[in-house]
Order: structure tokens, then sequence, then C-alpha cells
């Protein structure tokens, strides 16, 4: 499938802010079925600098400084992206007792390394009520795709799923305690529990078709930013999405923009700025199908 993505991100701040510096993630990244052409970044007001960098997970950033004092930021992504993932035959996956022992010998510390997505992070606390959840949903004898699957369907069964009830700052435990939130929680919290059980999970941030094919239901989450999981199936396979939200294996669905541990190594603008009062934000994402 091709796209033409746009994404738009605005804030109103109370009072003139100064001296801003801000952190982007919102360009799209080549690779595993999908590649990504021309991207544009527009910002208002104008950076006084503006670099770009790829962090240690290989993401794409771009570093913003903003001196004039300003009311209001605005961020505009365009582009064009190319998704191609044939399903899989899940059930040739090894299983999941296979995996566990796989990921017990892993060793390697570089960016590509599965090893990174095997313990905490900052929003993504293991502990006793996660590896319980997890060994009751993943039999060691199955295969682990359909385990995964399977696990997916569990959890959008389990939780509600509720904007607002929820906030991005919302650590996995207290989400998994209310039975309730948004994509980000549905992710934290598979991705605690197969990590309880020695499985490496990562955090993914994307984008979803807008439209759905014709006789297929719209997809939760379709309007903003969205999150999934990539599984690590062992060194043969290597990495696969399951999207709890929506209970299915990540196919041409599926935008990435970013990976990382949990949502605080992917969030699409971070920054350091002054202000005083609430400010104001909003967030909305077009993905179109292009015809050919």
């Amino acid at each position: 499938m091709i796209y033409d993505l746009v994404l738009k991100i605005g804030y109103d701040y109370p009072s003139e802010v100064k001296d801003a510096r801000h952190i982007l993630r919102v360009r799209p990244r080549s690779g595993r079925g999908q590649e990504v052409g021309a991207t544009q970044v527009t910002i208002v007001p104008r950076p006084d600098e503006q670099t770009a960098e790829r962090d240690f997970f290989g993401n794409a950033l771009d570093h913003l400084l903003l001196l004039p004092p300003h009311e209001a930021l605005s961020v505009t992504m365009k582009t064009r992206v190319t998704v191609t993932r044939p399903a899989p035959d899940l059930a040739k996956t090894p299983t999941v007792a296979a995996v566990r022992a796989a990921a017990a010998r892993l060793r390697d510390p570089g960016p590509g390394g599965a090893m990174h997505f095997l313990g905490p992070s900052r929003l993504v606390r293991l502990g006793e009520t996660f590896t319980a959840y997890g060994e009751a949903a993943m039999d060691d004898d199955a295969p682990i795709g359909e385990a995964l699957l399977a696990f997916s369907k569990s959890i959008k069964a389990d939780f509600k799923y509720a904007p607002g009830a929820t906030t991005v700052d919302t650590p996995a435990e207290e989400a998994f305690a209310r039975r309730e939130g948004v994509c980000q929680d549905f992710a934290h919290v598979m991705i605690a529990s197969l990590r309880g059980i020695g499985i490496p999970a990562a955090y993914v941030s994307g984008f979803l078709r807008t439209e759905p094919p014709k006789g297929r239901p719209r997809l939760e989450g379709a309007d903003a930013m969205h999150a999934w999981v990539d599984v690590w199936l062992g060194e043969e396979i290597g990495w696969m999405g399951f999207d709890p939200t929506n209970a299915m294996v990540t196919l041409d669905d599926h935008i990435v923009a970013a990976v990382g541990r949990d949502y605080s190594d992917v969030a699409p603008i971070d920054g350091v700025l002054i202000t005083a009062g609430p400010q104001k934000t909003r967030h909305s994402v077009d993905v179109v199908p292009v015809k050919p």
C-alpha cells in the first residue's frame, strides 16, 4: 500500500514562551517492509536552529531552538510511505519456550540488540502482577506467533478503550489496575507482561490507515498517532508487530514512526520551555491510500 501521510501537532500557550527547545520524532522510518519518500517538516514559528540526527535506536530526530517570544507552536509533517508486509504464518513460528530460551542467551549491546527490550524502563516497571498475566496468556508449548495474537485479543477484551482516562505519563501498573486506557496503555501492559516472562518487547509509535478497506471496521486510534508492540521471535524471524488495541498483527495498515523501550523513548515532541498556566494541544493525523 502507498499512503500520503499528514501529521499536525499544535500548542497554544497562555503566555509568551521564550527560548524554547524541542525534540521531534515525527518522521517515519524506513525498513522492515516500509519505504519512506521525501518528508517535509514545517515548524511555525520558524526555528532559529534545526538539526537532524538519529537516536540510539535509529529513530529520526529534529532538534529545534526557538528564540523569539511566541504564543503558539505548530508542527506539520507530510510524506509518502509505501508499506508491504505480507501476512505471516503464525503457526510456523517457534514455541514460546524456544524464544524465551533464545532471549536468555542475548548478549548484543548494540542498537539492534533485542536485550535492550527485556528489562524495566521509565514507564514499564516489571512485577509479579504482569509476570502472572503473561504466564497465563503464553503457553510455553504454543507457536509464539499464535500465542501473541491470542494475547492481543485478550488485552482488547480485558481493557476498555477510554480516551482521556490516562495521560502520557501514566505508568503501566496504574493502567493495568484500572483496566482502561488508550493504545499507549494497552502497549505498555503487553510489553510489561512479555518482558516479565523473558520475551523481548518494544514500544512502537506510528500511524494507522484513516479509511479501512471496504467491509473492514475502522481501527481504534486512527485519528491520532497510534502505538503497538514489536516482539522478538528469535534470531531467524526477528521482530513482528502486534496491536493489542485492535487485536491484530500489524500489516499494511500500520506505519512505523519510532521504536523504543516505552513511550518516553518515542514521544513525538519533547521540550523545555517556560510559560504560565495550562497549554492547549491540537493533534490530527490523515493517512490517505494512494490509488494506483
